[in-house]
């Protein structure tokens, strides 16, 4: 029994993707394809499938991954962290909230439109079946947010119908989320 997971374990084919700037790009083949079809992993562009940054690093300690440089050098995990965290500062803080919601059964996807780090729909949703339920900002601990900055995240979540979800990232790269409404006395 061992034997044959494996042997099964061995025989399955990984997403052979490259980092190129801050996104991770992939030809589409059957097994982004079905990560796409199943849990709406990366995007779906001329050239193959498109991942972001924290989408591929998930992918890539699932073992569904192999993550190579622009010379096709195979990186390692802690290589694309590093280089991650030259392209986007906050990466292991975003990451931490990305995989934990992932690990919980929810949908995230990037929200730079909405001027957020991540839409997260509701478990059983997936994008284009209907909307996100909230948006995402991910903090560490330590940081501090004005109370301008904190109406400013606030005002975008009213302003597109989503619940503001704010997540606190800890030490022990633990999320504790604190859900933000408008309520009228």
């Amino acid at each position: 029994m061992v034997k044959k997971k494996k042997e099964r374990k061995k025989r399955e084919v990984k997403i052979k993707a490259i980092l190129s700037g801050e996104r991770v790009l992939a030809e589409e083949s059957k097994q982004s394809k079905s990560f796409y079809d199943q849990s709406r992993f990366g995007s779906i562009t001329k050239s193959g499938i498109q991942y972001s940054l924290v989408e591929a690093l998930y992918l890539f300690e699932k073992g569904k991954m192999l993550i190579y440089d622009n010379k096709k050098k195979k990186l390692t995990s802690r290589q694309f962290v590093l280089r991650a965290r030259k392209i986007e500062p906050s990466f292991w803080i975003r990451y931490c909230v990305f995989k934990d919601l992932r690990n919980r059964g929810y949908i995230a996807k990037t929200a730079l439109k909405f001027g957020a780090d991540f839409r997260v729909y509701d478990r059983g949703v997936k994008p284009g079946d209907d909307h996100a339920k909230w948006i995402v900002y991910p903090v560490h601990e330590g940081d501090t947010l004005t109370w301008h900055e904190f109406s400013a995240k606030n005002r975008v979540a009213h302003s597109t119908r989503k619940r503001l979800l704010i997540s606190v990232v800890d030490e022990e790269n633990d999320c504790t989320y604190y859900e933000v409404k408008w309520t009228r006395p």
